[in-house]
């Protein structure tokens, strides 16, 4: 079944709907969905690249964090 056949069988499905509750959780769910996160912006190519850069200076310099020890630090935050 292809995207638009299931979007149309979901709006049929929600207009017979008479729940308030789940009505209020696909409307949650849908302000979840399709709000975007103002914090969270694209990056320009050389933006991109230029973490890249870094990224690859970081490692060759060993200023890079083990697996393992993230994982220890992370779990102090709690």
């Amino acid at each position: 079944m292809d995207l638009q056949t299931r979007k149309l069988n979901f709006i049929q499905d929600f207009l017979k709907l008479e729940s308030e509750k789940a009505i209020s959780h696909f409307e949650k769910l849908m302000m979840k969905e399709t709000k975007a996160n103002p914090e969270l912006k694209p990056m320009s190519i050389k933006e991109f690249q230029k973490r890249i850069d870094q990224s690859s200076d970081d490692s060759k310099n060993n200023r890079l964090t083990e697996n393992d020890q993230l994982i220890s630090e992370i779990e102090k935050w709690s």
